[in-house]
Formats: structure tokens, C-alpha cells, sequence
């Protein structure tokens, strides 16, 4: 894992064809490599990334979707996923880590309450990141919240238990959801505000450091101006959320390659059944690299592509044209959707065939090779792929529309 990618193996990927991005990916690429270099030690220590959050915070990565007038760095949609797809390339737990935070920014950006852009896009622009708090896992009924929200006197006070807290553990802000007077709400609260307690029990067998445990808030007091309605997030989240889940794919599929490139080009042990005196010059090898690196280029473009759909519902909805960002929005549903089980099926065959082109030692707990496929395999049970198909499938013959909000709970 100390040696370098050769130079030409880390051109030709799927990327933004945009006069900015390359100076905008080149503002961050020295932390994801330092990101990079770190990552098999927190996998193998189980050490939280709370170092290279930190090294993206102090460096605007947060803000890179808030207008430069505002203190951001301007990226499109387009430009921040492929940002994200190279920092999963790094370490696939960051990205998802901060999904929260970016979907929070989505809805700011989106609002068309100005006195919430106003409170809230300077905190993002100096820093501060949200987590997530809004799926629970006891007996909340489906579509609604056990979480409360209750009026004491001239308080509101939050109470309920969240897991899958993804990102909550490093972030400044929890973005909840919750019962008020009978209404889902969803809201922003202090991650270390009186009440809260973040934990650590995340057991999944992938993605373990990403912080999706379990929140507690015990009441936790909430300002009445960081409630929202669920009909105040951007029309696109969604697709936004999903999307965050193939750009960490994406990047997972370029970690892999990188890795194989890397064991491939400095691999001396051979066989005598090899097709060639080495393993750079097997050209049997050499095609599972190739096909590798293939799966791992397709399933970045399908991403990029799916971020340019966003891209126009965001810009659309700029303008003021409700009817029309309605409906590129259902669009930009569809097209993620129809993306996410061929994306995850593109990446979990990379990340299972790279060891075809490696020997019995790949599978040394050391190189933690084996994390790219659990990872994978974790990022895609999120949102389960054959609901994706069938609403794909009920789109294109009866023109259903997608749902407009994902909620999981008892049925």
C-alpha cells in the first residue's frame, strides 16, 4: 500500500468537463491523499475519521456548493460529485459521513425562506457540518417519526431515539425529523446541545466508520426558527441523497483499481502456469485490470450523469418555475434510480474480481483488500436496488411518479 499509482494509471477517468473543476479538485486533492494514506490503519484499528473531517473542514470542503459571494466556493452539482467520488477513492467512509451535511446545504440553497439561507449558509461557509438524525429503528410507524417535539412553556424540546446517524458523531448540527402536533417536521439542532448523546454502535460489516450509531435526545432544546416543513427540502433530494451513495460507490471502484494497479505493477512472484514471466506482463492479468478499471470508469459516468440531472432541477428551481421544476425533478428521480442497481452491480463485481489477478496473499488481513467489496456491499443495501427497479418499471408503462419522500418503518 506504500507504493505510488503509476502516473498513467490515475488519468482517464469520468469527470466534469468544466474550466473550473480541476482547480477545485486540485484545492483538495493533497488532504485525500493524505486521507488515502491513513485509511487501511483506521480500518484495521477501527479509528473514526475524525482527523481527516477535520483537515476537509478547515479546508472549505464544506462549502463547496455555497456561492463564492457567500463565502462557498461555487460548484455545481456535477462538480462536487466527482469531488466526492475521488475523496471515496480515498477513503469511502468520509464521503458518506458528510452526506447529511451536503443534503442539508442542498435544502438552504433550495429554500425560498430567504431568512433561513440567511441564518444558515454563513455557518456553512465558516465551517460548521451537519449529521444525520432522522432514520429510526424501533417501532416508529412507517412514514412518521416515535421522535417528538413538544412545547414546554416557551420552549421546544426534543425527545426520541435516532440510529443510523451517519455523520452525526463529527458534525456540528443534527438534522432531525420528528412528530410535532401530529406533523413530520424536520429541524436542526446542536449536536452537543443539553440531551444529546451520539454512540458509537455501529455493527455493520462495512462502512464502519462512518458514525451511524445511535442519538439520543432527551429534552433536548430545539429553536423554533430551525423547524421546517418536509416540503421545504429541495425537490431533488432524493435523487441528491442517492447520488451520494454512487459517488461513494464510484470512488470505491477507482479504490479498488488502484489498489490491483498497485499489486499488479510491483507483484514478483509468478506461477509456472503464467501467461507471462511476471504479472505486469501477464496479459491475462493484465485484462482483469483492464475490465476492473472499466467497471470502476462506467459506474463514475453513470454518477457524473445523474449529477447533470440534479444540476437542472437546481437551476430550474432558481428561477421561480414551480411547474417545471416539479417536473424535471421526477426525471432526475428516475434517471438515479435506473443508475443505482446497475452502478452497484458494476462496482461489487470490481471489487470481487480484482483478487482473480492476485494471489493467495491479497487476502492478507493487512491490505485490507477485502474492504473494498464490504464496503460495496454495505453502501448498496441502502435503499433497497428492487424497489429502485420497480418504480423505474411502473414509470416507464403507467407514468407513475416516483415517491416524493423514502421513509422506512413499521408497516
Amino acid at each position: 500500500m506504500d507504493h505510488a499509482v503509476p502516473a498513467q494509471a490515475a488519468s482517464a477517468w469520468a469527470a466534469p468537463y468544466t474550466a473550473t473543476y480541476d482547480a477545485l479538485a486540485e484545492r483538495f486533492r493533497p488532504i485525500f491523499r493524505r486521507i488515502e494514506a491513513g485509511a487501511v490503519e483506521r480500518e484495521l484499528g477501527r479509528i473514526l475519521p475524525h482527523e481527516p473531517i477535520r483537515w476537509l473542514k478547515e479546508a472549505g470542503f464544506g462549502a463547496a456548493r455555497i456561492p463564492e459571494n457567500e463565502g462557498g466556493l461555487g460548484a455545481t452539482l456535477p462538480e462536487l460529485f466527482a469531488l466526492l467520488i475521488e475523496l471515496a477513492e480515498a477513503d469511502s467512509n468520509v464521503p458518506q459521513a458528510m452526506r447529511a451535511h451536503f443534503g442539508a446545504v442542498e435544502d438552504t440553497l433550495s429554500a425560498r425562506d430567504l431568512g433561513r439561507r440567511a441564518r444558515w449558509l454563513p455557518r456553512f461557509a465558516a465551517g460548521e457540518l451537519v449529521g444525520s438524525g432522522f432514520s429510526e429503528s424501533a417501532n416508529n410507524k412507517l412514514g412518521s417519526f416515535e421522535t417528538t417535539l413538544v412545547t414546554d412553556g416557551d420552549r421546544l424540546l426534543l425527545n426520541g431515539t435516532k440510529f443510523y446517524s451517519t455523520g452525526a458523531l463529527f458534525a456540528d448540527w443534527i438534522n432531525f425529523g420528528a412528530v410535532q402536533d401530529g406533523e413530520v417536521v424536520s429541524g436542526l439542532v446542536s449536536a452537543t446541545g443539553p440531551g444529546v448523546t451520539l454512540l458509537d454502535d455501529w455493527k455493520g460489516f462495512g462502512q464502519t466508520l462512518t458514525g451511524s450509531g445511535t442519538t439520543t435526545f432527551v429534552d433536548t432544546p430545539v429553536d423554533a426558527a430551525d423547524i421546517y416543513a418536509l416540503s421545504g427540502r429541495s425537490k431533488y433530494r432524493m435523487a441528491f441523497f442517492q447520488l451520494v451513495h454512487l459517488a461513494t460507490l464510484s470512488g470505491i471502484g477507482r479504490a479498488a483499481t488502484r489498489d490491483l494497479v498497485r499489486s499488479v505493477a510491483t507483484r514478483t512472484r509468478t506461477y509456472t502456469h503464467a501467461a507471462g514471466p511476471s504479472s505486469s506482463a501477464d496479459p491475462q492479468v493484465l485484462q482483469v485490470v483492464g475490465q476492473v478499471r472499466g467497471l470502476a470508469f462506467a459506474a463514475g459516468a453513470i454518477t457524473l450523469q445523474g449529477a447533470a440531472a440534479a444540476q437542472r432541477v437546481y437551476e430550474i428551481g432558481q428561477t421561480g418555475d414551480v411547474a417545471a421544476e416539479d417536473a424535471e425533478a421526477v426525471v432526475s428521480d428516475i434517471i438515479v434510480s435506473q443508475s443505482q442497481p446497475v452502478v452497484a452491480k458494476l462496482v461489487l463485481e470490481a471489487t470481487e474480481l480484482l483478487f482473480d489477478a492476485l494471489g493467495a496473499s491479497a487476502t492478507d488481513r493487512s491490505k485490507s483488500l477485502d474492504r473494498h467489496w464490504r464496503n460495496a456491499r454495505t453502501v448498496s443495501s441502502h435503499n433497497p436496488l428492487i424497489y429502485k427497479q420497480r418504480i423505474v418499471g411502473d414509470y416507464a408503462v403507467n407514468g407513475t411518479r416516483p415517491p416524493a419522500f423514502w421513509l422506512a418503518g413499521q408497516g
